[in-house]
């Protein structure tokens, strides 16, 4: 084996057939996509930044190889606790022995356990509590909105974090998409610890809820960044988990059909899911992407994979070979 690529030539060799193959298809198929010009949106579900995935989908984001992201506010949040705070995490590889007790003990020390990884409240929350709500404040007077991600990037950008920095920030996905500008998407960000203070300096008066922008905003946008970025063969899409992640920027395409009669936007032109959730009935994260065509998400000719394992394998496996690695 040369020592050129060697991530990619070992799974080249080895990964032939089952979910492994799978593994392969989707990734080809994905570089294939980049390769005709078109543009790719990742979407992060779970807790993927605190599996800290941003070493190696922050070198993504500066190579061009992801254009958009959807993410949870969680996921959004804890690469920059992970970036901030990190020297402060546990990890508890014993977690699935840990009794109520012990959970409790984890509490009282504000260790916020995420399966084999703990969080630390102090370091990481209340750090950049104080910084989030300066920017609150700020917009509260002047009179003026912006999206949950922007309060972040501006928080970046401003160096004012720079003091508490524990990891390079070279391995910070969000430090890449901050440089980048990169058009991003979290719907559902009030279900985040940043969310749940948020809610809580509105309720004792801080800040009024009308300084964030909304989930509602938040697709009006997707559907002009859709309109405006599709051409005429679509944007590709990239999930990682199930939940709000995927589902909320998916349905922008049957909107912009069904209910602003844009007939002319093109399907979402490939699809991927990795997901370790078990195909099922009614669940959105169990469901194969053939139900997304009747509800006209893709198209018949969509290249569409399901990779059924845990992303915090294959993931960077195949974002190694897409970068070739």
């Amino acid at each position: 084996m040369s020592s050129a690529k060697p991530i990619s030539e070992f799974m080249e060799r080895h990964f032939r057939h089952f979910n492994a193959a799978a593994l392969m298809d989707a990734t080809k198929a994905y570089k294939e996509h980049l390769a005709k010009g078109r543009k790719m949106m990742i979407t992060l579900a779970g807790a993927m930044s605190t599996g800290e995935l941003g070493r190696i989908l922050a070198e993504m984001i500066r190579q061009d190889k992801v254009h958009i992201i959807s993410c949870t506010g969680a996921n959004l949040e804890e690469d920059v606790m992970n970036l901030v705070a990190h020297d402060h995490y546990e990890r508890i590889p014993h977690y699935r022995d840990l009794t109520p007790k012990e959970e409790r003990a984890l509490l009282d020390r504000g260790m916020n356990r995420v399966t084999d990884t703990c969080i630390p409240e102090e370091e990481a929350f209340r750090r950049l509590e104080v910084h989030a709500v300066d920017l609150w404040k700020k917009d509260q007077a002047a009179g003026e909105r912006r999206f949950p991600h922007q309060y972040f990037f501006e928080m970046i950008r401003s160096g004012v974090l720079e003091q508490y920095y524990q990891i390079d920030p070279k391995d910070s996905w969000m430090v890449a998409a901050a440089e980048k500008n990169l058009p991003m998407v979290v719907p559902g960000w009030e279900d985040s610890t940043l969310g749940n203070i948020f809610a809580a300096h509105c309720l004792v008066g801080d800040c009024r809820p009308q300084i964030m922008k909304s989930g509602i905003e938040y697709m009006m946008w997707l559907a002009d960044w859709y309109t405006d970025n599709c051409g005429t063969d679509g944007i590709g899409f990239f999930q990682i988990g199930g939940g709000i992640a995927g589902d909320f920027p998916i349905c922008v395409v049957p909107m912009l059909h069904q209910d602003l009669q844009r007939e002319q936007i093109p399907f979402w032109s490939y699809f991927c899911q990795i997901s370790d959730s078990t195909t099922s009935y009614g669940s959105y994260s169990g469901a194969v992407p053939n139900e997304k065509i009747t509800w006209g998400k893709l198209d018949i000719d969509t290249p569409r994979f399901i990779v059924e394992s845990d992303a915090t394998i294959v993931a960077p496996l195949m974002f190694a070979h897409i970068l070739d690695m």
